[in-house]
C-alpha cells in the first residue's frame, strides 16, 4: 500500500510478531475459499495494517520454496499495488494484532535497503517505477 505525504510516495510496512525490530516486509497472506487474490490483497493490507486501499493492478508474483516441519513447500505470492484511502496505519484490529508487531509508513526510495526479503524488495521497485511521474 502507498501513498503519497509531503512530495513523496511511502509504502506500509509490517514487523511480523517475533521478528527482530529493523525488520520490514509487506502485508501478505492466505487467499480464503472462493476468494479473488486481488480481493485478498487488499483484505490483508486492512488486517495487517488497519489502513484500506484501492487496487491499482497487480505488481507481479514472487515463487519460492521453503521447509515447514520437514517437508518442502513451494508457493506463490501475487502482490497488488494499494493506494491508500482511509484509517489509520497501526489501528491493526485486534482478531489480528498477535500477528503484527509494528507498521510504519516508510519512504518507497528507501524500501530497497529496508525491506528484508528480496522478492517483496522487487515489488518495490515496480511500484517506484510504474508510480514515477504519478501524483495519484
Amino acid at each position: 500500500m502507498v501513498d503519497r505525504q509531503e512530495g513523496r510516495w511511502v509504502f506500509a510496512a509490517i514487523r511480523p510478531a517475533g521478528r527482530p525490530e529493523g525488520l520490514w516486509a509487506l502485508p501478505k497472506g492466505q487467499i480464503d475459499a472462493g476468494e479473488r487474490a486481488e480481493a485478498t490483497a487488499l483484505r490483508e493490507v486492512a488486517e495487517e495494517t488497519g489502513a484500506t486501499g484501492v487496487s491499482l493492478g497487480k505488481l507481479g508474483d514472487v515463487r519460492y520454496w521453503f521447509n515447514w516441519e520437514g517437508e518442502r513447500i513451494f508457493k506463490v505470492v501475487s502482490f497488488f499495488l494499494v493506494r491508500y484511502e482511509g484509517g489509520e496505519l497501526g489501528n491493526v484490529p485486534d482478531a489480528f494484532r498477535h500477528e503484527i508487531a509494528e507498521v510504519r509508513w516508510l519512504p518507497l526510495e528507501d524500501a530497497e535497503r529496508l525491506l528484508a526479503y528480496s522478492g517483496e524488495r522487487e515489488m518495490a521497485r515496480k511500484a517506484a517505477a510504474r508510480l514515477a511521474g504519478e501524483n495519484l
